[in-house]
């Protein structure tokens, strides 16, 4: 067991305890509060006039899939062979022991949505992991944890520069929607094999597909369809081919999000808005502002922040500072950077917030997470202490 002591414990859900104590045990938080009784035998850390909180969770990087510091050689982020891929997996690419994974855990980031780049219209399946852990199933926590899925530039510059389709925007719409189309033929087609079977009738089987089977999955909602849109044309081409096919959507960078704030508010679309510490590199990006976190917040929106990195996930309270400097609430910035996030990506029954029940990631700063001179001094996921600050 360990007993954080007499710390400052922002909960993000239950406001903020003053001279707190959290309990961890099996890897759980076991108490939270004021004049929690020590139980006998317990590792006691001392958080005096320090911040303890959640681990922070980044909804939207490449972590382990792009391999840092070796070169793109190394990395597997896009299978750039074909631009419908639903059915490849981040799971079959992530590297635990990439060096990225030390830099983030030093940071206080205990959980990303990490998985295929967006060369591609549908990239891929991501996962969530844990920062710490020997194996890909040690650091699981949900997968897959969506379908990627990409409208804008990046598709149609990489087929176009192959001479094949998508090379425009048109292309990019019209070639998801045909995907979308054949998974839904696919799905009559089992389905009408099941109804055979169950009234006993003698069917064949269609041949599987693993395309489709993917694909099936996002038009069932059994997973949500992470659209990376950065133009607010493409955030509106998003939402409109997810309402034709009833997809559950999130938009991701959402770049020009506030042109169109109160479409996605009144549509209840959450948005993994970032990175925000970042520069116009493209085209799409000449409208880009660090006001947009906040501007999408205060419209209704859930806004989680992103970095889009590799090792700079370890900016990720950066991103989250420079959203409150330029207008984002700071509770707001602070739930982007933690249970948004996790509500988003839907393991927030796991981890987010400090609450009883909740997996014991825990980080004590030596002072606000948004103050650029805070650092991570200890880091514990599921319960074990992970990075200590020499």
């Amino acid at each position: 067991m360990i007993a954080i002591t007499k710390g400052t414990l922002y909960t993000i859900t239950q406001g903020t305890i003053e001279e707190g104590t959290l309990l961890l045990e099996g890897g759980k938080i076991t108490a939270l509060g004021k004049d929690i009784p020590i139980p006998e035998g317990a590792q006691v850390i001392e958080a005096r006039g320090k911040v303890v909180m959640p681990g922070l969770i980044d909804a939207h990087c490449h972590t382990g899939v792009f391999a840092d510091g070796v070169g793109s050689p190394h990395s597997d982020g896009n299978e750039m062979t074909d631009p419908i891929t639903p059915h490849v997996r981040a799971l079959d690419a992530l590297h635990p022991e990439d060096l990225a994974w030390a830099d983030l855990r030093g940071a206080g980031v205990t959980a990303v949505l990490t998985g295929p780049g967006s060369g591609n219209v549908i990239g891929g399946q991501s996962i969530c992991v844990k920062t710490a852990g020997k194996t890909v199933t040690e650091m699981t926590l949900l997968e897959p944890a969506g379908v990627k899925m990409a409208l804008g530039e990046n598709p149609k510059r990489v087929y176009g520069d192959q001479k094949k389709t998508p090379s425009t925007r048109m292309g990019n719409a019209a070639i998801l929607r045909q995907a979308l189309v054949e998974a839904q033929n696919y799905l009559v087609k089992w389905e009408r094999y099941e109804a055979k079977r169950d009234k006993g009738e003698e069917a064949e089987p269609p041949e599987r597909d693993l395309k489709w089977e993917a694909l099936g999955k996002v038009l069932r909602r059994e997973l949500k369809a992470r659209i990376h849109c950065h133009r607010a044309d493409d955030i509106l081409t998003a939402i409109r081919i997810a309402e034709e096919f009833d997809l559950d959507i999130t938009i991701e960078h959402a770049t020009e999000g506030y042109k169109v704030a109160d479409i996605l508010a009144q549509k209840s679309i959450p948005c993994v808005v970032g990175p925000i510490l970042f520069s116009r590199t493209k085209y799409e990006l000449r409208d880009m502002t660090p006001r947009n976190p906040g501007l999408l917040a205060k419209a209704g929106v859930k806004v989680a922040i992103q970095t889009d990195e590799v090792s700079a996930v370890k900016y990720l309270p950066i991103n989250g500072a420079l959203a409150v400097r330029e207008g984002m609430p700071e509770e707001e910035a602070l739930k982007a950077i933690t249970i948004n996030a996790a509500e988003i990506i839907g393991v927030a029954h796991r981890v987010g917030s400090l609450e009883v029940g909740k997996d014991a990631d825990v980080v004590i700063f030596s002072g606000h997470p948004f103050d650029y001179r805070t650092v991570a001094e200890v880091v514990i996921i599921n319960g074990e202490v992970v990075y200590q600050r020499k």
